[in-house]
């Protein structure tokens, strides 16, 4: 089903208006200073935590990524990457309570990665957040674009601008509580269209039957947990999505933006829980297009099954739940460059105002936001650049971590270990356009030989002097009271 490109393109642009406007009016009631706009600390209750935890998970990919994982590996494939997708929120309940309690008026990670390591480890950990947050953003565009482009044939770059200028209007003047208050309008539309979604589906399948006697046909090793390329596909999906996750800045802005840390508990309960089953469901969306045999693309195999039965009232749905789910997603991205922005930026810039740092906060990001249109509006593949990122930040994740509980553990033992585990794992990394039949290896040597490392230099290389956690309380102020 092509819809009209000239009234979609028209519908395109009421739909983001419709959904930056409210996030304008928002950002024009508060007056926030730079701590507020980049922290919105102490603020937030269980609901609307929830509500932007889960529009911020929920991005345009929920569309694309869990189906295609799904044909390529079935079951196991989509457990794994549904399991990878909820234990992070799990996994930060204890970090985000460490992390409040160590630095009660932190802004993110890489406050506590140069006052506990150095500057070597701050500028590893500083680049692959950058790096994740740029392709993770372009990959959201070029998701939403490519879905407008299946409903009618609109350029790339049109939907790819209208999604970024929407986004930038409301994120630029309201920071992180209007992303969150946003977050909240936007989720009454993703979970109304995605529940009409399922319904759809399962009429457009004919019910489960058609899919199951395809698939023990054409592919039953998708149905079994068993199946050896299954599982090493659900563990790659497990472990790249979990290790990357913990690195996500727009989480620990979240984090510090809990009323206190039983709200942050509950909340990060509720939302990893919601979105296990929520990931499960759109993986099925997979299965049924390599059971009922439809040609096209594994990548857009809900579309595929999907789109040629539905009413047109619902294809023209596709177009607000697309934006409201990469709008969700972006805004917290932006924010998320914005806080690492304003912070690093103060400690480049000691002596710049907050009214200079919240200026350059917001302008770098309307610069970069170019760069990201464009590699977006060019639809290119950013798989293999996602996997890289995971990469780097399986090799970080033990030893970035590991010193927020220990204190025996110094700079030089992270730097070293994180080092020796990037090296493993891209000795067995798959090249560009080569097949994925080691990323499995090279994904567990980069997360597990740094834990090896670690515990071999922290006996032949003790810590000169056990870490003061104390300390950090007073090196990591909020602005406003920055000595």
């Amino acid at each position: 089903m092509l819809l009209d490109p000239v009234w979609t393109a028209l519908w395109l642009l009421f739909c983001a208006a419709a959904f930056a406007v409210p996030g304008l009016l928002y950002a024009r009631r508060q007056r926030d200073d730079l701590d507020t706009y980049i922290a919105a600390r102490n603020t937030q209750s269980t609901r609307a935590t929830v509500s932007t935890l889960l529009a911020t998970t929920l991005g345009t990919w929920v569309l694309f990524g869990p189906a295609q994982a799904a044909t390529w590996g079935g079951i196991s494939a989509l457990l794994g990457y549904a399991l990878g997708s909820c234990v992070p929120r799990l996994i930060m309940i204890p970090l985000g309570r460490r992390m409040r309690e160590l630095i009660p008026e932190g802004h993110g990670l890489t406050e506590f990665v140069i006052h506990r390591y150095g500057r070597v480890m701050y500028a590893f950990t500083l680049s692959i957040m950058l790096f994740y947050l740029f392709i993770s953003l372009a990959a959201s565009l070029t998701a939403v674009a490519r879905m407008v482009t299946l409903l009618a044939p609109i350029p790339l770059w049109l939907t790819a601008g209208v999604v970024m200028l929407a986004t930038v209007l409301y994120t630029f003047y309201g920071g992180l509580r209007a992303s969150i208050f946003t977050d909240k309008v936007q989720m009454v539309v993703i979970l109304p269209l995605l529940a009409c979604l399922l319904f759809f589906g399962w009429q457009a399948a004919g019910g489960a039957a058609p899919t199951l006697d395809g698939l023990a046909q054409h592919a039953p090793q998708l149905l079994d947990m068993t199946d050896a390329g299954g599982v090493r596909a659900g563990l790659t999906f497990f472990i790249a999505v979990v290790l990357t996750g913990l690195f996500y800045q727009g989480t620990w802005q979240r984090i510090y933006a809990a009323k206190n840390v039983r709200v942050l508990r509950r909340s990060f309960w509720i939302s990893g829980l919601l979105n296990l089953p929520i990931i499960v469901m759109m993986g099925l969306f997979g299965l049924a297009f390599v059971g009922l045999d439809l040609e096209g693309d594994g990548s857009v195999a809900l579309f595929s099954v999907l789109l040629d039965s539905v009413p047109l009232w619902f294809a023209l749905a596709l177009i607000p739940l697309g934006l409201a789910l990469v709008m969700s997603s972006a805004d917290s991205t932006i924010n998320a460059t914005s806080s690492i922005i304003a912070v690093d930026m103060h400690r480049l810039l000691p002596r710049a105002s907050e009214a200079t740092l919240m200026r350059l906060a917001r302008w770098l990001i309307v610069a970069a936001a170019v760069p990201i249109t464009w590699v977006a509006a060019q639809g290119f593949s950013v798989l293999y650049l996602f996997l890289l990122a995971d990469l780097l930040c399986s090799a970080a994740a033990f030893p970035v971590f590991f010193g927020l509980f220990s204190r025996r553990y110094d700079g030089r033992h992270a730097v070293v270990s994180t080092a020796c585990g990037l090296v493993a794992g891209l000795v067995v990394f798959p090249a560009p356009g080569a097949g994925t039949e080691t990323l499995l290896e090279s994904f567990l040597l980069a997360a597990l030989v740094p834990v090896a490392t670690s515990a071999v230099l922290m006996r032949a290389m003790p810590a000169r002097e056990h870490y003061d956690f104390a300390q950090l309380a007073t090196l990591v102020r909020r602005f406003g009271r920055q000595s």
